[in-house]
């Protein structure tokens, strides 16, 4: 039986097998590992800090996780893949509020960040009356 999203380990369970199914995506998989390379072991730390953070209420990020991902020459497809692995890695993992609202944030993000992605590719866009 599964259990919900209550502690530390439960984050790193999630973060972990979601990105071990994004490394071998054909999709994402090369995006994530050229602008990664060798800092993976740094990235997960920071996931499980962020993802703890917003999961558990527990204080151990800081930060905006939003300008690394600016430059990234992405679209909707690999926003589209990136939810399509992390809902799955969640309902794989864990049942519950809490598993129902990381889902529900990750998608909240993905939009957002696509948001921001296409405006600054094209200001000009977004300025129109």
């Amino acid at each position: 039986m599964k259990k919900d999203i209550q502690t530390l380990p439960d984050i790193e369970l999630m973060v972990n097998t979601f990105y071990e199914k994004v490394q071998r995506d054909d999709l994402i998989g090369p995006i994530f590992n050229a602008k990664i390379q060798n800092r993976w072991p740094e990235h997960l730390e920071k996931m499980y800090r962020f993802w703890q953070t917003i999961l558990l209420e527990e204080h151990t990020y800081s930060g905006s996780p939003f300008p690394p991902h600016k430059q990234l020459t992405v679209d909707q497809a690999h926003f589209d893949r990136w939810m399509e692995l992390f809902t799955q890695t969640l309902t794989d993992l864990f049942e519950g509020a809490v598993a129902e609202e990381a889902k529900m944030r990750a998608a909240n993000m993905a939009y957002m960040f696509m948001y921001k992605i296409e405006y600054f590719r094209n200001p000009e866009n977004f300025n129109k009356k």
